[in-house]
């Protein structure tokens, strides 16, 4: 008989082993920071080697939180690794929130060193005189000389690196041990920390790259890809890519800033086919002028973050750009689940494919969704039986960080309950139609928003859709949308006839009756959050004249 009690210790599930496989097999693939910097994977480790050498002069120890402001680049992913690897906790800085909010972070994270690009010198400076946790700070900038700071730093990031030795004898540690912590922020209250440990991390990034490398409809992603993140790095690790992009040696891109010619330039330079984006990226993209002539039919497009409509989906595939919708949460690490195509989906007309895509989608594998009622108890697939969407996944957040009241009630019934209302179809699918708070309630009735948005994006002189509850004293509530057309489109349609579009999707029983309830009104933009999703909480204040666009 086999002493099972005595044949080894395992392994623990370490960031530092996704660096491995890439350096093993694909050594001469390179890292990209827009049009500047181009660097080797063997390179880039290197690199990773001087900034641990760098993060320990500096007095970083375990458990140490570590501040990050700046752009999309091959310095976040040094930071994304080298952080973490040492024991400490990558804090990535959400730089769009308002000061107080980025303050409140900062100050409940304690950090202790602060990495900061010099576009946000001006915000440091700010913030920095409040901050006596932050005992050390590190610029890093892309103009040459460096600018001058207004606070003390203990240098360059660059000179840093230039200083230390490319060598650094990484340690082990607990899985468990916490590797990246950032805020995420609601309607109301103070941001809450979410944080994920190394075990967490390691299994989010095989589990959703085995699932987006075995499935190829509507598309997938292989070895031969060239990834550009159109999401932030600091808003869910970049929703997990670099991290899956370096584990299977991809050629990377890092933007920078968000100038919409200038991405496009480096999506045609670059020769990018895989990207991730909210649909408001996707917009302001596609109707660029500059987008107009590019051929974009080796694209590949996955948009979460906001549902995608299938208004949407249809101006990405006519361009012969291959788009999919997917789901998950800051709490999720974030993926969740994606709407790949069944089987026999692919035997579809294009029509009914795009229904399919622009669902939230099937579990990623390990991980499970159930629909429960306001009770917890699990209710059947079919669209008659909507609820509030709960997952189980092993690299989902333990809870808040500091918080564990809001934990509790996060994981209430062993399941992270995530606030959006769905349900399952019959074919397996997640299918969310609103967030519980924006559930449009009309007389005793749900009301789908999101549906709402759906049927409107549909008409070929809408750009975007959104749409709240709006108070009303006969019906309770009642739908309010802003609707941004075309620009070619602006002036030949109205609301009247937006309205009168929305019957025959009432007549087919596609929305409900009281859809017609909706009031339309023609906007140039609509608000974002900062991370660009739709801000409805100013949506409902300019439905009660309390703001304007």
């Amino acid at each position: 008989m086999i002493d099972f009690a005595n044949t080894g210790q395992p392994s623990q599930l370490l960031i530092k082993h996704l660096l491995d496989r890439p350096l093993a097999w694909a050594p001469g693939r390179t890292v990209c920071y827009g049009e500047w910097k181009e660097m080797s994977y063997g390179q880039f480790f290197q690199r990773v080697q001087r900034l641990a050498q760098v993060l320990t002069s500096l007095g970083v120890q375990r458990g140490d939180r570590v501040g990050v402001m700046e752009l999309d680049s091959h310095r976040y992913l040094e930071l994304f690794f080298a952080i973490p690897m040492v024991g400490a906790v990558l804090h990535t800085i959400n730089v769009r929130l308002s000061n107080e909010q980025i303050h409140y972070t900062m100050e409940h994270a304690e950090d202790r060193l602060l990495f900061v690009h010099t576009d946000f010198r001006a915000l440091a400076a700010a913030l920095l005189p409040r901050l006596p946790s932050v005992h050390r700070v590190v610029v890093m900038s892309d103009e040459a000389p460096r600018p001058e700071v207004p606070f003390k730093t203990e240098g360059g990031y660059e000179e840093l690196l230039g200083q230390a030795e490319a060598s650094f004898e990484f340690p082990d540690f607990d899985e468990n041990t916490v590797a990246t912590l950032f805020y995420t922020t609601g309607t109301t209250g103070d941001p809450k920390g979410v944080f994920f440990s190394h075990r967490q991390l390691v299994l989010h990034t095989l589990a959703a790259g085995l699932m987006f490398a075995a499935h190829q409809q509507p598309f997938g992603i292989s070895t031969e890809d060239v990834y550009m993140p159109l999401t932030p790095m600091f808003h869910a690790h970049g929703w997990g890519f670099p991290y899956i992009a370096t584990l299977l040696g991809l050629k990377q891109v890092y933007p920078g800033r968000y100038e919409p010619e200038r991405l496009l330039q480096l999506i045609v330079r670059h020769k990018v086919t895989v990207t991730h984006c909210v649909p408001t990226i996707v917009q302001m993209l596609l109707h660029h002028p500059a987008c107009r002539d590019l051929d974009l039919s080796r694209w590949k497009l996955l948009v979460g973050g906001s549902p995608l409509s299938e208004g949407l989906a249809r101006q990405a595939t006519d361009r012969g750009i291959r788009i999919m919708g997917a789901y998950g949460l800051s709490e999720t690490c974030p993926v969740a689940t994606a709407a790949h195509l069944q089987p026999d989906m692919t035997k579809w007309e294009r029509s009914e494919q795009l229904g399919v895509i622009t669902r939230a989608g099937l579990p990623a594998p390990l991980v499970r969704t159930r629909v429960v009622d306001p009770a917890g108890e699990a209710l059947p697939p079919g669209r008659a039986n909507t609820g509030e969407l709960v997952v189980q996944a092993p690299w989902l957040t333990r809870g808040y960080f500091k918080n564990p009241e809001q934990s509790a009630e996060l994981w209430r019934g062993g399941w992270l309950h995530t606030g959006d209302v769905g349900y399952i179809d019959e074919e397996g699918y997640v299918r969310i139609t609103d967030r519980l708070k924006d559930v449009i309630k009309i007389g005793g009735e749900w009301i789908s928003s999101l549906e709402l948005e759906n049927a409107l994006s549909r008409h070929d002189a809408v750009k975007e859709a959104a749409v709240v509850a709006r108070p009303d004293e006969r019906w309770g509530e009642r739908p309010y949308a802003e609707v941004v057309l075309r620009e070619d489109k602006r002036g030949k349609v109205t609301a009247k006839g937006l309205a009168d579009f929305l019957h025959q999707f009432i007549d087919q029983g596609v929305l409900h009756k009281r859809a017609i309830l909706m009031q339309i009104r023609l906007v140039d933009t609509l608000p974002r959050t900062s991370v660009g999703k739709l801000d409805k909480k100013t949506i409902r204040q300019h439905c009660l004249g309390k703001g304007e666009n």
